[in-house]
């Protein structure tokens, strides 16, 4: 099993996705709120969402982070690394939970992700795939520093916009403070 780091920002933690985050998950996937990522969807399928978002970490040796609220302890969001099979390339993807929208924990944690994936994994560019009309998920990706590149047509969820982000040579913010 690949051993899932957890990161540290100022608000946020960063950890591996456990058991106790599935009530939270539920309510999200119930909620229309998940329409631009599956959902839509019933109990069940939010458990599979969730041993997912597990799973992909020991596949690909990176994956998707459980996001803390740190002051609070609740479940803010997921928030990482994503390439499942028919990615167009490796993503840096968010979703926030039901009443974290708002407060720019998903730009504080995509932020905290990508670093790790430059820092850490050694990556050297970075998607982010975005829904037509997911307006919010547009501007987390601009407030990151990413830019329209293209269009990624996928089999269940349709056409999706490519973002770009910099490249670890055009950041400036000298990486992450925290990797334990």
């Amino acid at each position: 099993m690949t051993p899932i780091p957890t990161i540290s920002t100022p608000r946020l933690t960063l950890r591996a996705p456990e058991l106790r985050d599935y009530p939270a998950f539920a309510a999200f996937y119930a909620s229309d709120r998940s329409r631009f990522v599956g959902g839509p969807a019933t109990g069940e399928q939010a458990w599979r969402f969730l041993a997912v978002e597990l799973g992909h970490w020991p596949l690909r040796g990176y994956g998707r982070w459980a996001v803390e609220e740190t002051a609070t302890g609740k479940l803010a969001g997921i928030v990482g690394l994503w390439n499942p099979e028919g990615w167009p390339e490796p993503e840096i993807g968010w979703d926030l939970m039901n009443g974290f929208e708002g407060k720019g924990y998903a730009t504080e944690a995509a932020s905290a992700a990508r670093d790790y994936a430059y820092d850490v994994l050694g990556w050297q560019t970075a998607i982010s795939l975005v829904a037509i009309g997911n307006d919010a998920s547009a501007r987390v990706a601009q407030r990151l520093g990413a830019t329209p590149d293209g269009m990624f047509r996928h089999e269940r969820f349709g056409q999706l916009e490519i973002w770009r982000h910099p490249a670890p040579s055009e950041l400036s913010d000298g990486g992450m403070e925290a990797y334990a």
